[in-house]
């Protein structure tokens, strides 16, 4: 009974050492050469496929050959559009009406660099992060790809002083077909409203589909433990309409993805960033995703629709280009939170990130919120830790009758395994009740780091002093020399393990948990500091209260 508590210390020094480790390893894969059959794998994923039918049935395009395009093609230099709004600086290529530039104004790189901005979009080749969207004709007429070229009544858009949208149409017409295609923004959000007017002027019916595609360079980043953006997940991911799956970019090379989803979205992620392809909700959407060793693309294409001649027809979408702010991502789509990922703790997590926000709303600041919370949750296991502290506190006043028993039985183990069992029946003391304690912070630590590595709302959020970003490791390393010093403390206050090597193991712990803690962030760090101080306030007058009952 007296390993268990050396154990669980064990098991959670073991998790912030994997933790430490894995934060150095990289995932890079190794570079290959670009085959010629990669190449073509990839163009397939370029243009989504035409139907082979053209009997003018309306679904789901399926089958059919690709269109020949070079997945190698650079990016067309075109002319540019800019739209500015309150939370994006957009530009649009007139070529295709495609989204190839974006930065997000309230999200510098670094808190040191204020005028470096975010970038997600790129239009350079060797940089390659672009979200495209067309129309294909079923039946080899006119279309409005992303490489058609459009039309603009002006080049600059900014969403002015007292307006909430701004919409940027853009103009396409051959052949007697007439595309109008809309963006739409809203003032503070990062969705982004898609949508086409089709026009009909010919004496003929125009069968067509709309499509959204994401065009990425995989370049993930090389991981490091002096960089927590290294250890989130970057690459492609996808929802069905039900589940949620992050994309093995190698696989996508062996096996193209190809299949028909409703409900569902592709999108990018970037730690706490993302671009996201969500087609128009309620309907059937082809999904095709391929890697060709440089760029992985992911396309949807949604239903045939006929516009019989003289008349209009609608396709809509929407792209999301922005930080994962999880109240716009449940707004934009179904499923779109769960790229906020907190892990197999989830059900932890999403409470308790629901939990900061309240407090936050209310406070202010997120290291004060953070100091709260733990309160909160100290107070929910108040009565548990109680129970737990007055057994640490007997077993404290119960040290000298043990080391006479452990002196008397010292060649005896297997006696002195019963005498010491005898004493704590009679004492009415449990040596394994000091253990639960630990049990409920293992969980609720791994919790909270995935909210603060994971939650862009904690991202360079400052505390106070020298803590000018939460979501980094402290500069100083003042934080976890408090956190060590209060955990000596803590020790010192509850009753050393009977066995000398397993006291010495115990006793190294703070400096081992120091060192640990050094490197992560500075909120998570706060956390324990907290917790920490809040256990020894309660284990010191427990240990007065016990000592007063005996006397």
């Amino acid at each position: 009974m007296d390993n268990v508590r050396v154990i669980l210390w064990a098991v959670l020094a073991s998790l912030l050492w994997l933790a430490a480790t894995q934060w150095q390893k990289t995932y890079t894969p190794v570079p290959e050469v670009i085959t010629e059959t990669s190449i073509q794998k990839a163009a397939q994923s370029i243009l989504p496929a035409v139907p082979s039918n053209d009997n003018g049935v309306t679904g789901i395009p399926q089958g059919g050959s690709p269109a020949a395009v070079d997945a190698t093609k650079t990016v067309e230099q075109t002319a540019l559009i800019t739209v500015k709004t309150d939370v994006l600086d957009i530009s649009i290529s007139m070529s295709g009406g495609n989204l190839v530039q974006a930065y997000l104004p309230r999200y510098p790189l670094s808190k040191d660099e204020p005028d470096k901005l975010v970038q997600l979009l790129n239009d350079d080749p060797e940089a390659i992060y672009v979200l495209r969207s067309g129309l294909r004709s079923t039946e080899g007429k006119a279309e409005a790809t992303h490489h058609a070229v459009y039309t603009a009544a002006q080049d600059e858009y900014e969403l002015g002083s007292g307006t909430d949208e701004l919409q940027v149409p853009l103009v396409w017409e051959e052949e007697g077909v007439k595309v109008i295609k809309t963006y739409t923004f809203r003032r503070g959000n990062y969705a982004i409203g898609l949508d086409y007017m089709v026009v009909n002027s010919t004496d003929e019916p125009y069968s067509a589909f709309s499509y959204q595609q994401l065009h990425h360079v995989y370049a993930p980043m090389e991981r490091s433990m002096f960089n927590v953006d290294s250890y989130s997940y970057d690459g492609p991911v996808i929802y069905d309409g039900d589940s949620y799956e992050k994309l093995d970019v190698d696989d996508l090379r062996e096996e193209p993805l190809d299949a028909v989803y409703t409900n569902g979205w592709v999108a990018a992620i970037e730690h706490h960033f993302l671009t996201a392809a969500v087609p128009e909700k309620g309907t059937a959407e082809k999904y095709v995703a391929g890697f060709d060793g440089r760029n992985y693309t992911l396309t949807a294409s949604g239903p045939v629709k006929i516009i019989k001649p003289g008349t209009t027809e609608g396709f809509s979408g929407q792209f999301f280009v922005g930080p994962k702010l999880q109240k716009q991502l449940a707004e934009t789509a179904e499923g779109l939170p769960l790229t906020v990922d907190y892990g197999i703790l989830a059900v932890l997590s999403q409470p308790l990130f629901w939990l900061l926000g309240k407090v936050h709303s209310f406070v202010g600041n997120w290291g004060w919120t953070i100091i709260i919370v733990t309160f909160l949750i100290k107070l929910v296991f108040y009565k548990l830790t109680q129970t737990s502290g007055r057994s640490m506190a007997k077993m404290r006043k119960l040290q000298p009758r043990l080391k006479k028993l452990q002196e008397r039985y010292k060649d005896d183990r297997q006696a002195m395994s019963a005498a010491l069992m005898d004493l704590y029946k009679r004492e009415k003391v449990n040596p394994a009740a000091g253990c639960l304690p630990m049990l409920v912070q293992i969980p609720f630590f791994i919790a909270f780091y995935w909210v603060l590595l994971e939650s862009v709302e904690m991202r360079q959020a400052p505390f106070i002093l020298w803590i000018t970003d939460l979501s980094v490791r402290d500069p100083y390393f003042i934080l976890p020399l408090l956190m060590g010093g209060a955990m000596f403390i803590q020790q010192k206050l509850n009753p050393a393990p009977p066995d000398p090597i397993q006291a010495k193991v115990m006793s190294i712990l703070p400096i081992v948990f120091t060192a640990f803690f050094a490197f992560f962030p500075a909120g998570l760090v706060l956390y324990w500091l907290t917790n920490s101080v809040l256990s020894i306030l309660q284990q010191w007058q427990i240990n007065r209260v016990v000592a007063a009952e005996s006397t």
